[in-house]
């Protein structure tokens, strides 16, 4: 599969980096991380959202369009993200202004950089959206043990799998494959791991 751009997609604890890690390890894939790790406002949004949810979701945008330009314009290689800057944008920062952690004008800012981005950004070949009810992303985050996750709190993750619920259906950019993760176990069922992989050979 040479030079294609898989996007992952889906709410917190959905399962998009072990699918990821999935994919890579049998296609052979080069995969993208989210840059949790290196952003330097993460911890203290998730102290006090409304002081630094702007800066935290600039810092993703902005490093996002780099890792596009940098990775994937021009890649002869097929590469598997998790999580795609569109979902930062579509998602993330319009569910934070929603509940006014972001204010108008901060906001306004923000689209307009995200608009003049999207001209110069190559979309996936295919969205893979995974699907995940409360839950079971409340359960995955907890056992995952990231200590600035744990509190976060529920109306928080029901507003993000409504906005990216509305998000796929209006999507067009690429085909997308809906898998829900709720009860699927690809990674030790050799039944849904065979589902799996025969729906993506599918698209791609």
């Amino acid at each position: 599969m040479p030079g294609r751009y898989i996007a992952i997609a889906g709410n917190m604890g959905s399962g998009k980096s072990s699918l990821v890690e999935f994919l890579c390890k049998h296609f052979k894939l080069k995969p993208l991380f989210e840059p949790n790790d290196t952003n330097p406002y993460l911890e203290d949004f998730y102290r006090d959202m409304k002081a630094w949810a702007f800066h935290s979701q600039m810092y993703f945008l902005s490093q996002k369009f780099r890792m596009h330009h940098r990775e994937l314009n021009g890649c002869e290689q097929t590469v598997v993200q998790d999580r795609s800057l569109f979902e930062d944008a579509e998602i993330f920062a319009k569910n934070l202004h929603r509940q006014g952690f972001i204010s108008d004008r901060d906001f306004k800012i923000y689209r307009n950089f995200y608009k003049s981005i999207l001209k110069s950004v190559r979309p996936p070949d295919l969205l893979i959206y995974l699907k995940c009810g409360l839950p079971t992303v409340k359960k995955r985050i907890a056992l995952r043990g990231r200590g600035m996750e744990q509190k976060i709190p529920n109306e928080y993750l029901r507003n993000l799998s409504g906005l990216y619920d509305r998000w796929i259906r209006r999507y067009k950019l690429s085909p997308v494959m809906v898998y829900r993760t709720d009860r699927l176990d690809y990674l030790s069922d050799f039944i849904h791991k065979r589902d799996l992989l025969a729906q993506i050979e599918k698209y791609l």
